[in-house]
């Protein structure tokens, strides 16, 4: 993964990525190899969004639960935390304090 403060060297696409009625604002943006990943903001709501690739989604600020796909257990995370998804599934997210993440696909 790449370091978490700073990202050089990517083209971003200036239209914004907006879900639920803006509770979610993202950008997605190419690193120099072409990888494809989204920074964004979530603020406090509870979500459910569905993939398609794997996810990791690396938290910079803020705090949320998750509950991934088939799973019972809620897990809490904060800023510095990271967070993996399977391809095709799902996960509810619990957003407690306005939250701040990259999310790295594939």
């Amino acid at each position: 993964m790449a370091d978490a403060a700073t990202y050089e060297n990517v083209t971003l696409d200036p239209r914004a990525n907006v879900y639920f009625d803006g509770a979610c604002v993202s950008h997605t943006f190419f690193t120099a190899d072409g990888t494809r990943k989204s920074a964004g903001v979530i603020l406090p709501a509870s979500l459910e969004f569905g993939t398609g690739a794997p996810e990791v989604m690396e938290l910079h600020t803020g705090a949320c639960r998750v509950k991934l796909a088939g799973s019972e257990e809620w897990v809490s995370y904060g800023a510095g935390d990271s967070f993996a998804v399977p391809g095709d599934s799902s996960f509810a997210i619990e957003v407690t304090e306005a939250l701040s993440y990259v999310c790295h696909y594939g």
